[in-house]
């Protein structure tokens, strides 16, 4: 059977009020904007563009996340910057990645960026799809 047909719960993370206040928004890591920056460099992405971030529907789950570059936004659009690197969400998107920040990760089974959301109610077992 595939990994994906296992949903597993995401155990809640506890966040100290006086925190929530300081916590941004949206966000990288200091090595997933350096990974982001470092792949813009590497295929020659102009320096306007910015990462957009999105959830879309799938997965079996119910949502799954989408990075690309991206140089248009939208009016429902809110823009951030992360360590040197400019985010856009769309207004749907967002409320499901408030308070999320975005890793990227190395390990025996590959490396790639890992979404830390505290929003997700459960995950699928290959962890590329989330409900909320």
């Amino acid at each position: 059977m595939d990994a994906c047909h296992n949903p597993t719960v995401a155990a809640p993370v506890e966040t100290p009020p006086e925190a929530e206040a300081d916590r941004p928004m949206l966000g990288l890591t200091p090595k997933a904007a350096e990974k982001v920056l470092e792949i813009k460099q590497a295929e020659g992405i102009e320096e306007h563009f910015g990462l957009r971030l999105r959830v879309v529907g799938g997965g079996c789950s119910g949502f799954a996340y989408d990075l690309y570059f991206d140089q248009v936004t939208e009016g429902v659009d809110r823009t951030f910057e992360s360590h040197g690197v400019k985010l856009v969400v769309d207004q749907m998107s967002l409320q499901y990645l408030m308070g999320t920040e975005v890793d990227y990760v190395e390990g025996l089974q590959g490396a790639g960026f890992k979404f830390g959301n505290p929003n997700v109610k459960s995950t699928c077992g290959c962890g590329s799809s989330f409900n909320v």
